[in-house]
């Protein structure tokens, strides 16, 4: 019998499973570990999306199979987002379809459009299906070094991407099929502007190459200007698709509903793709869904200033304890480098022992792609008194020693 399949071979060990093998036996002994390992929101979602999910319930007749593409109340009312917050318009009928969180409509547009050995060009650090979707579906990877230089000035940012993006270019054969983006971007919290999606629309355009742009953190940000979309270039949509979730923006990631945006002829292979393996989301959640971008958006300024807090508590008192880590403009995720005496122990051996001598959780970079060795992510899944609880301990560990 074959004791690996082959799909399962390309894939490599989870780089997460020994922080988690530990903090389960941390937690087995009894101990209070303080975990901002995953970006999993802790927060209820709002009432009025739960209210509305009830009622949808009990109506039996949502009980029934629903449809892959998403009903036809969500895809407008997917429509109207666009429209109010970028001031573009896509078509609920063919440039809009419903997914299971975008985690799976990634691998599923990965399945339809990906052939064995196409080239796929994915930032690292990165989120993980951004990479492993495509390996999954036979394709091969080339990386754009998309690091940890938080501080860098966005045109510096912007020339470092476009030169990596243009070296990987000539120098892939076959030709890239597609690029993925995905700002802000998880797990570094770097943003872009529209200059930035310009340039990559043109460059891609020229060269015949699909863009994936991923924007699941859009909602969470921190400053005056909110992150744009991809689709607000003019002829973007010839060339892109976009992915987006509800998980983080209404505090519904278990709900598992987001949706994909864009290029007609990816929509449609990713909707022939669902039609053969489910059969949407439970209709009562879509309807929610509805509700949630239909309904008043308070929750969503709540949340956000709930993560700033969060995260201003957080980067604060690692700085009175002495890590220096940069203060991230979006997203629900600080990346910071190892402390300079920890440099050169490397992020996993770092977050063994952070939860090992802390009682913390945190992600090890190096889980996000080899170009995020050196740094860690914290997600702001934990309330400020417990920030602060985890902040003394680290301070604690620390000060030993130095």
């Amino acid at each position: 019998m074959i004791e690996t399949f082959h799909r399962i071979k390309r894939l490599p060990p989870y780089v997460f499973a020994e922080v988690n093998a530990l903090k389960a036996a941390a937690r087995g002994r009894g101990e209070d570990v303080i975990d901002f390992g995953m970006g999993n929101p802790d927060t209820p979602t709002p009432k009025h999306i739960v209210d509305k999910m009830i009622e949808a319930v009990q109506d039996p007749r949502t009980h029934r199979y629903s449809t892959s593409r998403g009903i036809p109340g969500l895809r407008k009312a997917l429509s109207g987002y666009y429209e109010r917050r970028f001031g573009v318009s896509v078509d609920p009928e063919s440039e809009v379809i419903v997914t299971l969180g975008s985690k799976e409509g990634l691998a599923n547009l990965a399945q339809a459009i990906t052939s064995p050995g196409d080239i796929i060009l994915v930032p690292n650090p990165c989120y993980p299906i951004h990479s492993f979707g495509f390996i999954m579906a036979g394709g091969s990877i080339r990386s754009l070094p998309a690091g940890g230089e938080m501080n860098q000035p966005l045109d510096q940012f912007r020339r470092s991407f476009m030169d990596a993006l243009t070296r990987a270019v000539a120098h892939s054969i076959p030709k890239p099929l597609a690029v993925v983006l995905n700002f802000p971007q998880n797990p570094t919290a770097q943003c872009v502007d529209l200059d930035f999606y310009g340039e990559v629309v043109e460059f891609c355009k020229h060269h015949e190459i699909y863009i994936l742009s991923d924007i699941a953190y859009s909602e969470i940000y921190f400053g005056e200007v909110p992150p744009p979309s991809i689709l607000q270039i003019p002829g973007a949509r010839d060339i892109a698709v976009e992915f987006s979730s509800l998980s983080k923006t209404y505090s519904m990631p278990g709900w598992r509903v987001g949706f994909a945006a864009g290029n007609k002829q990816l929509i449609a292979a990713l909707g022939r793709i669902k039609s053969y393996v489910d059969y949407g989301a439970f209709t009562p959640i879509q309807v929610a869904a509805t509700a949630a971008l239909n309904g008043p958006q308070d929750c969503v300024d709540d949340l956000r200033r709930m993560y700033k807090d969060r995260r201003d508590v957080l980067v604060e008192g690692l700085a009175r304890a002495g890590w220096e880590v940069p203060s991230p403009e979006a997203t629900m995720f600080v990346w910071a480098p190892l402390p300079p005496r920890f440099s050169n122990m490397g992020s996993l051996e770092f977050s063994k022992l952070l939860l090992e001598e802390a009682n913390v959780a945190v992600a090890p970079g190096v889980g996000f792609g080899e170009y995020g060795e050196g740094y860690l992510r914290f997600g702001l899944v934990e309330n400020t008194q417990r920030i602060r609880q985890a902040l003394r301990s680290m301070r604690t560990f620390l000060s030993e020693g130095s």
